[in-house]
């Protein structure tokens, strides 16, 4: 991050932004990106990777009330950041000295939290500033996948990483996923674990668990509140992007299947059976399946066998030649750059995805 000094242990804030300690009770409507837990007392919880929360005011300053967890959380207005929140606890910020008109701010989820997550209590005008209604996207568009989706690491300057680097060289918000979103002006969602696949994790640990199991819940770690009726929510594209971690590493004695054969069964089946659970769920979503030289021949015939009676036709998307110099071998920003430019290429060929979008 660019040009940021200390301000409390709580956050850093960018020069050149004058910065004190003030609220007004009435919180500023906000718009939500990703999943969230509403509670009684009007604040939000959330824990899946590049949530966002925006709102808009006219005036000069606005505040910002939040209480981190384990994540690193960006502050921006009208598109430039203003502060990172870098340590656990409660804080409570006003950025002051715009200049006087309307403003957009934002605030960011940039690291993954498998568990925790951290809680948004609100923005609130601060110096006579008024609240205006927040900006919605016509356009919507969910990204379901491991830790290529996360962008686990993307910000390193090479593959050797501690796991404290992992945690702050991860920027969920750089990620292909996002990258695109932004390119093509849609909200988006990122349901996306570090080292989970369809039926097996990452070197067969976790047994049981599953980015299929884990998908309904609103946090990755809460098992209590699960994402019921989806709302608003209508995503015109979901892309799905898993198998790295099913394939990855060879199969052991004891796990569930006993060869390669029989995963590969395995995995067809239960990504067919997650595919048609999003197709009933947002039936008017187009669905993009992601897959590299690993596992894109398992992809192609999971899309084949869903294209027999899809209601809309299915796509595939093959990647390759990843520089793969993110943290443990993972992408990199400008291989999300890459993937997000592949994306986009494919849904310009086709326009009609958008159809349906909302009003």
């Amino acid at each position: 991050m660019r040009g940021l000094q200390g301000f409390s242990a709580a956050f850093l804030i960018l020069l050149g932004t004058s910065v004190c300690h003030a609220q007004t009770p009435a919180p500023l409507p906000v718009h939500i990106g990703g999943r969230v837990i509403a509670y009684s007392d009007g604040s939000l919880s959330f824990g899946w990777p590049a949530a966002y929360f925006e709102s808009r005011f006219h005036g000069t300053a606005v505040s910002l009330s939040v209480e981190t967890k384990d994540d690193r959380l960006q502050l921006l207005v009208d598109g430039a950041e203003k502060a990172l929140l870098i340590q656990p606890g409660a804080a409570s910020l006003t950025i002051a000295g715009l200049a006087p008109g309307d403003h957009v701010v934002r605030l960011e989820k940039v690291t993954e939290s498998q568990s925790g997550g951290s809680r948004f209590v609100g923005f609130y005008p601060a110096d006579g500033s008024t609240p205006l209604p927040p900006l919605e996207h016509k356009r919507q568009i969910e990204f379901i996948g491991d830790s290529y989706t996360v962008g686990y690491g993307n910000t390193a300057r090479g593959p050797t990483c501690t796991r404290p680097e992992v945690h702050d060289l991860t920027d969920s918000q750089q990620a292909f996923g996002p990258t695109l979103a932004r390119a093509v002006g849609a909200d988006y969602r990122v349901n996306a674990y570090s080292g989970f696949g369809i039926v097996r994790n990452y070197g067969g640990s976790s047994a049981g668990q599953s980015l299929p199991l884990i998908y309904p819940r609103l946090k990755p770690d809460d098992l209590t509140h699960l994402d019921g009726d989806p709302g608003m929510w209508r995503p015109q594209v979901i892309v799905i992007n898993l198998g790295t971690n099913d394939f990855s590493t060879p199969v052991h004695t004891g796990e569930a299947w006993p060869d390669k054969d029989a995963l590969a069964a395995d995995y067809r089946a239960k990504y067919i059976a997650f595919a048609r659970m999003l197709m009933g769920r947002q039936p008017q979503a187009h669905l993009i399946l992601m897959g590299s030289d690993l596992f894109y021949d398992q992809v192609q015939q999971v899309a084949a066998t869903l294209n027999q009676d899809a209601r809309n036709p299915v796509a595939t998307l093959h990647f390759a030649g990843l520089e793969m110099t993110g943290c443990d071998y993972h992408p990199s920003i400008k291989d999300d750059r890459t993937l997000a430019a592949s994306l986009r290429a494919l849904l310009d060929q086709h326009p009609d995805y958008w159809n349906g979008a909302r009003d």
